[in-house]
C-alpha cells in the first residue's frame, strides 16, 4: 500500500481482536509518532501501553472514573466492555507546558494529536486496525494517577489497536471538496 492510498482509505475499526503489534512493530509505531510536526522539538507527549494483564487494571480504572465522575449506568457498562474490545491500548498523554510563549499549549496539543494520528497510520501500514477513543473517563483521578499524569498533562487518546474481527472491504470515499476548500 502506498502512502496516498494509506491516507485516503484510513478508517476506524471498533471491534478488534488478536494479534496486536509485537515489540518490533510497536517500536515502528512509536518511531512514526516521533516524526510528527513538532514546533520547538518539545515532544509534548508520552505513551502508556496497556495489554495482557494490564487490561484488567485498565477496566477497573475506567469503572473508577465512572463512579468518581458520576457518569451513570450506561457509561459503566461501556467501561466494563471497553477493555475487552482490543488486545492493546496505547494511552496518549499530552504534556503541556504553558510557560513556553513560542509554542502555546494549543500547538503542543495539536502536536500530540499529530503523533497519535501518525501512530494510527503506522499501525495500519503494518496491517493492524485501530480506533482513537476518548470519553469522559480520561479525566478520572485513578486513571490519571496510573498514567503518572502531572497537573498540566491531558490524556487525549486511548488508541485501541489489534486486528479487525471481520474484514470489511471499504470503498475509497470521495468528498465534495467545494464544501471544504477555498482558494484566495
Amino acid at each position: 500500500m502506498d502512502a496516498l492510498q494509506l491516507l485516503t482509505t484510513r478508517h476506524s475499526e471498533k471491534k478488534l481482536t488478536t494479534p496486536a503489534p509485537n515489540q518490533q512493530q510497536l517500536e515502528q509505531i512509536f518511531q512514526a509518532a516521533f516524526h510528527a510536526p513538532d514546533h520547538g522539538k518539545l515532544r509534548p507527549y508520552r505513551f502508556v501501553v496497556i495489554e495482557k494483564e494490564g487490561m484488567n487494571k485498565f477496566a477497573e480504572l475506567l469503572k473508577d472514573a465512572v463512579f468518581e465522575l458520576n457518569l451513570g449506568e450506561e457509561r459503566l457498562k461501556k467501561a466494563e466492555n471497553l477493555a475487552k474490545r482490543a488486545p492493546m491500548v496505547i494511552a496518549v498523554i499530552a504534556k503541556l507546558n504553558h510557560e513556553i510563549e513560542k509554542v502555546p499549549a494549543w500547538e503542543q496539543m495539536v502536536t500530540a494529536g499529530c503523533a497519535t494520528y501518525a501512530m494510527q497510520l503506522a499501525a495500519n501500514a503494518q496491517g493492524f486496525d485501530n480506533v482513537w477513543i476518548s470519553g469522559p473517563w480520561i479525566k478520572g483521578s485513578a486513571l490519571r494517577n496510573a498514567f503518572a499524569c502531572e497537573e498540566n498533562d491531558q490524556v487525549i487518546a486511548l488508541l485501541m489497536i489489534g486486528t479487525a474481527e471481520q474484514k470489511i472491504e471499504r470503498e475509497n470515499r470521495e468528498f465534495d471538496l467545494d464544501k471544504f476548500v477555498r482558494f484566495l
